[in-house]
């Protein structure tokens, strides 16, 4: 006893399903997963500061679709879609295939548990009070409808010398439920007395097939691209 398990890979294929979602043969399979590894790191790279969350790859014939959920949408998209059609052309030349990027945008930033994370992070690295970081984050998301959060920081808290882990609940986390939706991210703060881990669960209830569906759509809504200009999306 004692194992810790991911909160996410223990219920995927149950309520949750994967991220990149594609078949291949034996000898393309390490190739594809790979690319799939510096597509993720190069848009994260890119989008920055445009509070991307989750980022979902599939792969048919000759097309690559990305499902970018960000909180941000407009800075991703920018103006008349300059900045996405921008995006898509460099993953064109540097992976020498063709890509189409679809944008989610995340209705409750609050309650996903990377994006509240960063916030702490980017808290701690501003030499914020870790315990109001954590507190307010909290705080926050219980008045946006979760039913439980929990985060745990460890490393050289406030600087001292000796490292600990603390961590502040409110609510329940229910880790043995399969069907209880938790959202679980973990994200490092960079300080100049070391690196202090952030791991942050969201508890927003329990998911059933019926409320499957629902629940999606609730969370995370496509920009439709018929806003922009079409002919910038359209495979050529």
């Amino acid at each position: 006893m004692g194992q810790k398990v991911h909160p996410t890979g223990q219920r995927m294929g149950i309520i949750y399903t994967w991220p990149s979602r594609w078949y291949a043969k034996k000898k393309e399979y390490s190739k594809l997963l790979h690319e799939d590894i510096k597509l993720v790191e190069a848009i994260e790279k890119e989008l920055a500061d445009a509070s991307v969350s989750n980022i979902e790859i599939q792969r048919t014939a000759g097309t690559v679709i990305l499902n970018i959920h960000t909180a941000k949408p407009g800075i991703i998209i920018g103006r008349q879609g300059e900045n996405i059609a921008g995006l898509r052309d460099k993953f064109n030349k540097r992976f020498k295939g063709h890509f189409n990027i679809n944008i989610r945008e995340i209705k409750k930033p609050d309650l996903d548990a990377k994006l509240v994370g960063r916030n702490i992070a980017k808290q701690i690295e501003k030499r914020v009070s870790y315990r109001r970081a954590a507190k307010m984050a909290i705080s926050r998301a219980m008045e946006n409808g979760a039913l439980g959060a929990k985060v745990l920081m460890s490393g050289r808290l406030n600087g001292v010398e000796i490292s600990r882990s603390e961590y502040f609940l409110e609510g329940k986390i229910p880790l043995h439920t399969f069907r209880a939706d938790i959202d679980f991210a973990y994200v490092p703060a960079q300080t100049k007395y070391g690196v202090i881990g952030v791991k942050t669960w969201i508890y927003k209830g329990e998911v059933f097939k019926k409320m499957k569906e629902k629940k999606k759509k609730e969370i995370s809504q496509e920009i439709p691209m018929e806003k922009f200009e079409e002919k910038e999306f359209l495979p050529k």
